[in-house]
Parts: structure tokens; C-alpha cells; sequence
């Protein structure tokens, strides 16, 4: 058998792995909880695209894709098979995706759902760990420990099933950090498990290896992922919060409470702004604009109502 190294460079690969992963699940645990906010089915969509992104492209596939640039085999270069590299990345996504949309958009039996969704997610997480390992071209031949293979598949579904229990119980920052810390743990641990699960029987063959390298892909993969982590930012920040809706909803309704406009009301006098005082005359500063008597803040509403 030849010689196996999953740590090429050091603690450097798994470390950013494991970020990766973790900055994957912050962002796609935070769209999970706009998901749960939003009232419409456009906005559902939007944020079950945003949160199956940031799981399943970011912090499972290209923590995926990082780890494997520490993977070296003795004797033999790596290559890597564009057309599968790109599918074992779509298979993240989709999988993520369909177990998100079976646990959060639905009422009846949670449970069921939870369960359904991880089972289906974590089959695809666990199809795209070895469909980008059968996107490695060598010289030799690849073979699998059944048992290890067995254990990281199990891995994936257990974390894909925790992952979706914890998008639909999740809402502070805090616990939203934490158990994004958690799911970067199980996902690099399926990770290193499956390959754990490899061997390479090395062949006597001359010759250049087909495919990219590592370091070739790296830096499309990687400018892909910053800009995607960027904009899933910027539409997180962007986005109406829910103390945001309340307040725009009590600002409309305190607009709706405003009196009709008096007759002979002067020209060009707001509605419910009071006419400008006399000199000498007691009454409220010129131009001020009541909304219906007095002034508010949002955050007076408890004592307005």
C-alpha cells in the first residue's frame, strides 16, 4: 500500500477547514432564523436558497475541498476531475437544501421532518464526500474500508440531523455561535473518517496524470467563496430584523390613527401637524407634526398604546 498523508502541510488545512465550516454554519443557522421570521413564500425561497449555500457550498464542500489540498500520496501526483469536483459541490447543495425546505417549511410532526430531512441531507453530504474523492486521478488504485465508510456515512446523517434541529430551535447570537462551533466538529470529523476509510495500491505507470491540481483550483474556488460569504453578509445585514417589521408596522398604524384634515385647513399645512403659533399665542413649536397627538418613538409604544 503507499503511503498516506492527510496532513501535507500541516495543521494549516485542517484549521482552515474547520473554519470554513464554521463560518458556513453561522451564516446558514442565521438564514435559518429568517427563514422562520419571513411572511412570504419569495422570502422562504430566498432564505432557503442563503442557508443551503452557506451549509452545504460552504461550510460542508469547500471545507471539503480545503482538507483535501493537505491529502498527498507517495510516489504519485494528484489530479482532479473538474466535471466531478463541480458535481460533488451541486450535491451539497441540493442535499442541504432539500433537508432544510422537509424541516422548516411545514407545521405538522417536526419531528418526522427533522428525521426525514437529516436522513436525505446526510446520504447527499456523505454522496458528495465520495463523489469528490472519485474526482481524484493517480497513479493507482483506490479502495475503501467498509467500516469506516459505514461510520462516516452515519456521522453525516447524525450531524445532518442535529444540524437541522438546530435550525429550527436556534435564535440568539450566542447559542447560534456555539452550535455552529459544534457542527464544524461534525463535519470535519465525517470528513477525516471517510478518509480515514481510503487506501491507495500504487501502480507502476509512466506519464502525466490528467486533471487540475489542487493549487490550480484553489484560487477559483476560493474567490467564489469570499464573494459568497460576502454577499450572504450583506443580505443578512440588509434584511429587515423583526423589531424592524414591528416597527414599521406600528409606525403605519399610528399613520392610520392620524384625524382627517379639518376644513379650511391652511395650503400646504401637513396633515396632523398643528398650524404655526401667533406670537403671544401658548401652543405646540411650528411645523411640528403630532401623528395623532403628541410625540412618539417607537420604543414608547408600550406607554403610547
Amino acid at each position: 500500500m503507499a503511503e498516506i498523508h492527510h496532513f501535507d502541510h500541516g495543521w494549516v488545512t485542517p484549521a482552515v477547514s474547520y473554519l470554513l465550516s464554521v463560518l458556513g454554519s453561522l451564516l446558514g443557522l442565521t438564514a435559518a432564523v429568517r427563514l422562520r421570521q419571513s411572511k412570504s413564500g419569495g422570502e422562504r425561497a430566498w432564505w432557503l436558497t442563503l442557508a443551503a449555500v452557506a451549509i452545504g457550498a460552504t461550510g460542508i464542500w469547500s471545507m471539503h475541498f480545503v482538507a483535501m489540498t493537505g491529502f498527498s500520496v507517495t510516489g504519485t501526483p494528484i489530479r482532479y476531475d473538474i466535471g466531478l469536483t463541480i458535481a460533488s459541490a451541486v450535491i451539497a447543495f441540493v442535499a442541504v437544501g432539500v433537508g432544510l425546505a422537509i424541516a422548516l417549511l411545514g407545521t405538522a410532526a417536526p419531528r418526522t421532518r427533522i428525521l426525514i430531512g437529516g436522513v436525505l441531507a446526510g446520504l447527499g453530504v456523505a454522496a458528495m464526500h465520495y463523489t469528490g474523492m472519485a474526482a481524484m486521478r493517480l497513479r493507482g488504485e483506490i479502495h475503501y474500508s467498509g467500516r469506516e465508510v459505514a461510520l462516516s456515512v452515519a456521522i453525516a446523517v447524525v450531524a445532518a440531523t442535529v444540524a437541522l434541529w438546530l435550525t429550527l430551535v436556534v435564535k440568539t447570537p450566542v447559542v447560534i455561535f456555539i452550535s455552529a462551533l459544534v457542527m464544524g466538529v461534525a463535519v470535519n470529523g465525517m470528513h477525516f473518517t471517510g478518509m480515514a476509510a481510503m487506501s491507495v495500491l500504487p501502480e507502476q505507470s509512466f506519464g502525466s496524470v490528467a486533471g487540475a491540481t489542487a493549487s490550480g483550483l484553489l484560487v477559483p474556488i476560493g474567490a467564489a467563496v469570499v464573494f459568497a460569504v460576502l454577499g450572504m453578509v450583506y443580505a443578512l445585514a440588509a434584511a429587515p430584523s423583526e423589531e424592524d417589521r414591528e416597527a414599521a408596522a406600528y409606525l403605519a398604524s399610528r399613520l392610520e390613527s392620524r384625524p382627517e384634515p379639518a376644513a379650511g385647513t391652511p395650503p400646504g399645512q401637513l396633515w396632523g401637524q398643528q398650524p404655526p403659533a401667533r406670537p403671544g399665542q401658548p401652543g405646540q413649536a411650528a411645523g411640528r407634526s403630532t401623528l395623532g397627538g403628541g410625540t412618539w418613538t417607537y420604543r414608547d409604544r408600550d406607554r403610547a398604546q
